[in-house]
């Protein structure tokens, strides 16, 4: 078995040389790294799973994006990520339980609601508008506060209340976001060292409390 270091050695080359010509030529690599990464994820998987049967429903393979950027509509992105990530969704999920990117340019751990549809939003904004305070003390706790620092920034906040809000709502500072997720930088050591399914752990059990109102929040009818 590879170490995990190596999955960062061959994404930081990959990074470098950001071409197909190298990933033709390095493809081995890639494939002994891609595999050392599923491996972890077979460990997060069946450490989560003792607390959610949810996490049952995927093979780690499930859980992973192409290495291939999509560049249909932004021609400048490199041909590669350079991270490998993990997001155990089905088809029908529309919020993230838990999500993780490690690599290069991209790494963190968190989970949550992100550029939801209209109808989601909808049902999200009309939860806080119910029951505002009970998100606010989940994400006030001091936990969820040193783990996440909060809800990630959302550049796509409105400036003012959405139609039907009154921007004195005590809780249009939630109301007026367009996407609700927590998140926070997730370093190569701690990628790398033995506690990492334990420190996934341990954010997947702070996040909770928040996921959890997120999917009461978007299957009330």
């Amino acid at each position: 078995m590879v170490s995990k270091a190596y999955i960062f050695d061959f994404l930081r080359d990959l990074s470098n040389n950001n071409s197909k010509d190298w990933m033709d030529d390095n493809r081995d690599r890639y494939h002994n790294a891609k595999e050392r990464w599923l491996e972890e994820i077979d460990l997060i998987l069946q450490r989560l799973s003792k607390h959610d049967s949810f996490f049952t429903l995927f093979k780690p393979k499930d859980t992973v994006s192409r290495i291939n950027n999509n560049r249909r509509f932004n021609k400048d992105r490199p041909l590669y990520k350079d991270y490998f990530n993990c997001m155990p969704m089905s088809g029908d999920d529309n919020f993230a339980r838990i999500a993780i990117a490690a690599g290069i340019s991209w790494s963190f751990i968190g989970g949550g609601l992100h550029s939801p549809d209209k109808e989601n939003l909808d049902r999200m904004r009309a939860a806080i508008d119910y029951d505002g305070e009970v998100l606010k003390e989940i994400l006030d706790k001091k936990e969820f506060q040193d783990f996440f620092g909060g809800l990630a920034e959302d550049k796509h906040e409105l400036k003012t209340a959405p139609r039907d809000y009154d921007i004195n709502h005590k809780h249009i500072d939630l109301i007026k976001r367009k996407n609700f997720t927590a998140t926070t930088n997730l370093a190569q050591k701690i990628v790398v060292s033995d506690s990492f399914v334990d420190y996934v752990e341990e954010a997947y059990l702070i996040l909770r409390p928040f996921t959890d109102y997120v999917a009461r929040a978007l299957t009330v009818e």
